[in-house]
């Protein structure tokens, strides 16, 4: 089953004994997680709550918003939903351009900046600020992939593959093949199609990629800027990292580590990664000379 949602295409491969189609099911369950944590819909919950509306939120923008915060918490503010105010900033989110922005500018947006100044009180969320805007973008894609594979293990589907936009979860093996779950990693190219690096197999678990070479804005100077910005400073991240996958047991905690990741860059990367060997991650970076290089740490796979 193939279509579109979160502004991006999917994908859902599964063996049924009973050659259920689960379409209907998979329709219903995209909408209401668009409806929880869609910045670009008005109606939204995460909508309302960027203006400051009281209410009661639901499950999923509560499994999401606890699993933000312990990773908010691990990486020490790296990976932070309330950036999404800048995103808008540098013309990366829902809400378009701010034409000058200069560093004063970064610096009163930075004020509303901090997943440490919104809190969960039962059901409703608290913020700080007012001017806080949380954005789920970096970890909602990986979520929904949980929220189908999870829905499919209920179905006591033992056998499938779901991806949302490049991030997957899978189990069991490719039953027409009956082989492993065999998928792609890309190798970056700016100005080019994409090409694969390498095909590595997944059992019983869920990659994520980041990158910059998908998404990023050039200004009048040609300076390339990449789509995640750097919590710390406000302005896009400057690092030598190309690409990053990450592979966990659920889609929602790589696709958050990949994000953070490159963030941080390749030496905080590689000292996080020390202390937390339940995340395999492989990286491509250019080297002094403009070269790339790769890195898989934590046994990611290499083939």
């Amino acid at each position: 089953m193939y279509g579109e949602v979160f502004g991006t295409s999917y994908g859902v491969q599964y063996y049924s004994e009973r050659n259920e189609s689960f379409q209907q099911q998979f329709d219903s369950l995209f909408d209401i997680i668009n409806t929880s944590m869609s910045t670009y819909q008005t109606d939204s919950d995460i909508s309302k709550i960027n203006r400051n509306e009281t209410f009661a939120v639901d499950e999923h923008f509560i499994n999401v918003f606890k699993a933000s915060k312990a990773i908010y918490k691990a990486t020490d503010g790296v990976f932070d939903p309330t950036i999404g105010v800048l995103v808008n900033a540098w013309d990366f989110g829902p809400e378009g351009k701010v034409v000058a922005l200069d560093s004063l500018k970064i610096d009163s947006l930075m004020l509303s900046v901090g997943l440490n100044k919104v809190r969960l009180d039962g059901s409703k969320i608290t913020k700080e600020n007012p001017n806080t805007f949380i954005d789920f973008n970096a970890i909602a894609k990986g979520y929904g992939v949980d929220v189908i594979a999870e829905f499919l293990e209920r179905q006591n589907i033992k056998n499938y593959l779901v991806e949302i936009g490049g991030e997957i979860r899978c189990k069991g093996q490719n039953y027409e093949k009956q082989k492993p779950w065999t998928v792609g990693v890309e190798l970056p190219h700016f100005d080019a199609e994409q090409s694969v690096l390498n095909v590595i197999s997944l059992n019983d678990e869920a990659m994520a990629t980041s990158g910059t070479y998908r998404k990023f804005k050039t200004d009048s100077l040609g300076n390339r800027y990449s789509h995640i910005l750097d919590p710390k400073t406000g302005y896009p991240s400057k690092t030598n990292l190309l690409s990053i996958s990450v592979i966990a047991k659920d889609c929602m905690t790589a696709d958050a580590y990949a994000t953070a990741f490159k963030a941080m860059g390749l030496e905080k990367v590689k000292t996080f990664l020390a202390s937390h060997p339940e995340l395999k991650v492989f990286l491509i970076f250019e080297n002094d000379d403009r070269e790339l290089e790769t890195l898989a740490l934590n046994g990611f796979p290499e083939d």
